[in-house]
């Protein structure tokens, strides 16, 4: 697709907040070979030539399993293979299938020790939970840590297991799994219930009922989001369909306990409970897209750059949300530094480490995909991964911002690792010279950022990740989100700092260093 050779491309510099962001040079000035010469064939016209096709009206919104997200995909393959960037996987095939179900939110009753509570107010269930049970296991906080154990002597196979939020202490005060002040990711609201489930499905379980007072409110507001909502919700298809979920408030968890909230000593405690919740699950096919450029002396080692493919369709008026920043920006990003690796590697300077470009579905839909690549079917070893840069929006402005226009939020890069945060810094003084705003970047902002993008499935598994992201603006998840708004100026710039960043990345000869794991 690029019409200009290598040494005919114009050199990277940055801008004042009042230029363009990126302005041309002469021949006269172009650089010897080198990375600048390749990120120089990222260009505005070539961003804005393929979103202009990508968030048209004629991919109806790209909603996740929907004909215009197929043809989204159809899309991204067919410029991969344009370009001749191979398939990631070894049978030669872009996608890789991403099972989802819809359903409906599940209706049914509770009924413990003969008192019937009201789904959605003192019980709550997101799919269906049915049997009769006559005694359950309780496992305190239930969990199982290099550090700490609920599960010790305790067996749990074919038993419901009620388990409450929260993490035990040391006399000290200090938290027994961490050793430390800090909490672990055993009281990460994102990741409590889902490690939790996790340990008693391993253990043969039959499921959990699980008390989070602290975060009920939030959890509640959530079902009733669900029920409200008129299509179907989205999943991965669970391999374990019967395993059963149901989250309790302090009255329904005290009903069948009465001391969860003051003793954490694990027991069998008798309790009448029959569940009759039941619901309609249809299956969904859809797929994440995955190209790479296989690395020249560390093949083995990946650094993964990910955008997602989908938005969120047609709206109940019949309007199509076209999704131009969201994330028409990173996809259309993420192709044209897919193809400057590859110029790279067809003038003999390939990367040393494997680039796969992974473009993932469901995103809206709770980072389906990314999930899907991390937790179930990594096409390379999570062990082997070491680093994830991803684009979700950068074609846009925050109108909220203070400053020059010639920036990007920046979230995560120091989160899991400071040698990554250094080497971001480092690459945008020497190439781009934008604005770093590390506005989101803070552990208190309200908008949790961090855990609303792809990146977070790879941050939790101790992978460092950057987050590159313009903000919200007023066209966010509205069908005004059109590529005529797009500032391709700034597409293009930012689109160039991560080439560049994941450049310096796959090339240098230490791979990205983790200090800061998560516990």
């Amino acid at each position: 697709m690029k019409k200009l050779a290598l040494m005919i491309v114009g050199l990277v510099v940055a801008c004042n907040s009042s230029q363009k962001a990126v302005p041309d040079k002469t021949i006269a000035e172009q650089p010897a070979i080198g990375p600048v010469s390749f990120a120089g064939t990222i260009t505005e016209a070539e961003l804005k030539e393929h979103l202009y096709e990508y968030a048209s009206d004629e991919y109806q919104g790209r909603e996740t399993g929907q004909p215009g997200q197929k043809m989204a995909s159809e899309y991204i393959k067919k410029e991969y293979r344009s370009i001749g960037v191979p398939a990631a996987k070894g049978d030669g095939d872009y996608y890789q299938n991403v099972p989802l179900e819809a359903r409906k939110m599940p209706s049914g009753t509770v009924i413990f020790n003969e008192v019937e509570y009201e789904l959605g107010q003192d019980v709550l269930a997101f799919s269906k939970a049915e049997g009769s049970f006559e005694n359950i296991v309780y496992a305190g906080y239930g969990i199982e840590d290099a550090n700490y154990s609920d599960y010790q002597d305790l067996e749990v196979k074919d038993k419901l297991v009620l388990v409450k939020f929260g993490e035990p202490k040391n006399p000290d005060g200090t938290y027994k799994v961490s050793g430390t002040n800090e909490s672990s990711d055993w009281s990460n609201i994102s990741e409590a219930f889902g490690k939790r489930s996790k340990v008693i499905n391993d253990k043969g379980g039959l499921g959990i009922l699980y008390l989070d007072e602290a975060n009920y409110g939030r959890y509640k507001s959530y079902f009733k989001r669900m029920k409200k909502r008129a299509a179907n919700n989205l999943s991965i298809k669970a391999e374990n369909a019967d395993f059963i979920s149901v989250l309790l408030n302090e009255n329904t968890a005290t009903a069948l306990y009465p001391d969860v909230i003051n003793n954490s000593d694990p027991k069998l405690v008798s309790a009448d409970i029959n569940l009759n919740l039941t619901t309609e699950n249809n299956t969904i096919n859809s797929e994440n897209v995955v190209a790479m450029i296989k690395g020249s002396t560390y093949p083995n080692e990946y650094i993964i750059i990910s955008a997602h493919l989908d938005h969120i369709g047609v709206t109940e008026k019949g309007e199509i949300n076209n999704g131009a920043d969201d994330d028409g920006s990173g996809t259309v990003a993420l192709l044209e530094i897919a193809e400057a690796f590859k110029q790279a590697s067809q003038a003999g300077h390939g990367p040393k480490r494997s680039i796969v470009f992974l473009h993932v579905t469901g995103e809206e839909k709770g980072l389906l995909g990314s999930q899907y690549y991390t937790d179930y079917q990594p096409i390379f070893p999570l062990a082997q991964t070491v680093a994830n840069l991803n684009i979700d929006m950068i074609g846009r402005i925050d109108p909220k911002r203070e400053g020059g226009r010639n920036y990007i939020y920046l979230i995560g890069s120091d989160k899991l690792s400071t040698d990554l945060h250094k080497l971001s810094e480092d690459v945008n003084r020497k190439y781009a010279n934008m604005e770093l705003d590390y506005t989101y970047n803070d552990e208190n902002d309200p908008n949790r950022f961090y855990y609303r993008s792809d990146h977070y499935n790879f941050a939790k598994n101790n992978i460092p990740i950057i987050f590159y992201f313009n903000g919200t603006h007023d066209d966010y998840h509205r069908p005004s989100d059109t590529a005529d708004k797009i500032n391709y100026d700034l597409l293009e710039n930012r689109a160039r700092l991560i080439f560049h960043t994941a450049w310096e990345i796959a090339n240098r000869d230490q791979k990205v260093i983790v200090d800061k794991a998560t516990k």
